[in-house]
């Protein structure tokens, strides 16, 4: 009986059930979007991000730590970033290795999954960086908290020294615009 409840509630709110074989653990205020069932064991995208099947047991990673995801001929490939310095507000990210996960049954689950990555993305901006590199600056919402991260992402090979100075530039620039109510 307690399935069937479950089921109707589902239907009624568009929640969707945690999948057999999920083992991580939801916050309170986490509501499921949809999931896939795929070879490593489920996935889960809910309000909050999208949980991942790990050895060690599910993992969330945030809307805003998506770097890339693509979806093609059944496999959904994962670009996770890791964030590595904070300077003044803004933090710097480094991309992890793509991982793919083959999915037996996607669902909604990639649309989703698209448009809540799309969704955290607020502006972007791609900066030259004279003499020693590039980068984009990505202002993003993060589930669960008010306002933006500002978020860089270096091209590979750019100086870090250089990115941090110009990111604290940038990062001050706009709290003085955010202070100055422009």
């Amino acid at each position: 009986m307690t399935s069937l409840l479950r089921r109707v509630r589902a239907l009624l709110t568009g929640a969707h059930e945690l999948p057999t074989g999920f083992d991580g653990e939801l916050e309170g205020e986490e509501r499921v979007l949809a999931t896939a069932s795929g070879t490593h064991g489920p996935l889960v995208a809910t309000n909050h991000g999208l949980w991942l099947p790990e050895e060690s047991g599910a993992r969330r990673v945030g809307w805003h730590l998506l770097s890339h995801v693509r979806w093609q001929d059944g496999v959904i490939g994962i670009v996770e970033a890791e964030e590595w310095q904070w300077v003044d507000g803004a933090v710097l990210l480094r991309d992890r290795p793509r991982r793919d996960f083959r999915l037996n049954a996607a669902g909604k689950l990639p649309d989703v999954v698209h448009s809540r990555v799309t969704r955290s993305i607020r502006s972007t901006q791609y900066r030259e960086l004279p003499d020693v590199g590039g980068a984009r600056f990505v202002r993003r919402g993060v589930p669960g908290r008010d306002g933006t991260v500002l978020q860089v992402r270096a091209d590979p090979g750019t100086d870090e020294a250089a990115l941090v100075e110009y990111t604290r530039e940038v990062a001050r620039r706009l709290e003085s615009v955010a202070e100055s109510g422009e």
